[in-house]
């Protein structure tokens, strides 16, 4: 047993991945293929309880520990990243309610985004603004016992699917990050534009798209949190999704490691199985090794996520090592595979378009290491 899991964790793992394998795998390849949106899966993964495995049994979610959702989330993106996709950045909205909102927010949005019936998007990158959210331009006024919130929000994941988006803007310019607030936004609201999803490289099934907010009304009572609180939100918030996204990249290194070790018993070569030679073994043991090590970095954030305790450093470390070396598994996967691996009649290629991403979103590789430098410097 992993040091950090319990037996129920495990079995939660354990029914996140038959369901997986039987409901969600079968539909990837078509997924990527078309372009189509992974919302068709929303009601199957409500069914099973993983639109709120995020959220406590008082907000209608299923109360899971960290740990487990993060090997539910592992186990999830081994079959189907686009689905992790569309899935986590739910989360991400759903955390910031869960995370800054009053109790009686928590229970107009969360409950119904639990149940599957209502679908979150997280709205703080701006195409000037992505590595480092205190440049954002976004404005959020206030009017009466409203805001008017004008600009643009760019590669936002859900958006034009969503029914709830949390929108971070500033409602005071002068401050900086402390000047930063979140909403929620009914995504139908007069005033939000939403553009067709970006043609993105993988993942193209969790559809990504730019919004334009032009005098969006919303009312005071759903700004969450205190003015000038959104940018803390919004770092609690992707401390969580750091450790999503570090279980995704395990996820879908676990499958191109699966599917090489496979390959290497069936593909012959004189006659023998290509496993016999010394120097694709050592690939295949470094691979394993790589991925162990990344699955335990995130499974211990994931723990210190449980205990209650901060673990921005942790996360940071976790998303970093498993994005890279998810990149590494999955083009040493498709190497061991040859000229098959780089056919799109095989899973591998779509492995390394969809695994591209982690490095960058969410704050890529080198922005985790200037937040890691930062905590070991302070």
């Amino acid at each position: 047993m992993d040091p950090f899991c319990t037996e129920d964790d495990l079995a939660v793992a354990e029914t996140i991945r038959r369901f997986a394998a039987q409901e969600i795998a079968p539909r990837a390849e078509a997924l990527d293929e078309g372009e189509h949106f992974a919302g068709e899966h929303r009601a199957a993964l409500a069914a099973i309880g993983l639109m709120g495995l995020n959220l406590p049994e008082r907000w209608g979610g299923a109360g899971a520990t960290a740990v487990a959702l993060y090997l539910a989330v592992e186990a999830l993106a081994a079959a189907c990243a686009s689905t992790t996709s569309m899935l986590t950045a739910h989360y991400l909205a759903t955390d910031a309610i869960l995370i800054a909102g009053d109790d009686a927010q928590r229970a107009r949005w969360l409950p119904e985004a639990a149940a599957g019936r209502t679908l979150g998007a997280f709205a703080l990158t701006e195409p000037q603004a992505g590595s480092n959210p205190a440049d954002m331009t976004m404005r959020a006024e206030r009017s009466g016992d409203a805001y008017r919130l004008t600009g643009v929000k760019h590669f936002i994941s859900n958006a034009a699917h969503a029914d709830f988006i949390i929108v971070f803007a500033l409602t005071d310019p002068t401050a900086g990050a402390r000047g930063i607030s979140a909403f929620v936004v009914d995504r139908r609201g007069e005033g939000v534009h939403i553009g067709a999803h970006e043609p993105t490289s993988g993942l193209r099934g969790g559809h990504v798209f730019e919004i334009a907010f032009e005098g969006c009304l919303v009312p005071a009572e759903n700004r969450l949190g205190a003015e000038g609180s959104g940018f803390r939100t919004a770092m609690k918030v992707l401390d969580n999704g750091r450790v999503e996204i570090a279980a995704t990249s395990t996820g879908i290194a676990r499958a191109a490691l699966d599917a090489a070790l496979a390959w290497a018993k069936e593909r012959r070569i004189d006659g023998a199985p290509i496993a016999r030679f010394q120097g694709l073994q050592w690939m295949l043991a470094d691979m394993a090794t790589d991925l162990e090590a990344a699955r335990l970095l995130g499974l211990r954030a994931a723990s210190l996520r449980a205990q209650g305790v901060r673990f921005s450093r942790e996360a940071s470390m976790a998303k970093l090592y498993a994005s890279e070396m998810a990149g590494r598994v999955t083009d040493k996967a498709l190497q061991i595979h040859g000229g098959y691996g780089y056919s799109r009649h095989l899973p591998l290629e779509r492995l390394v378009r969809d695994v591209r991403i982690m490095r960058i979103y969410e704050g890529s590789s080198e922005v985790q290491r200037n937040i890691i430098a930062r905590a070991l410097l302070a």
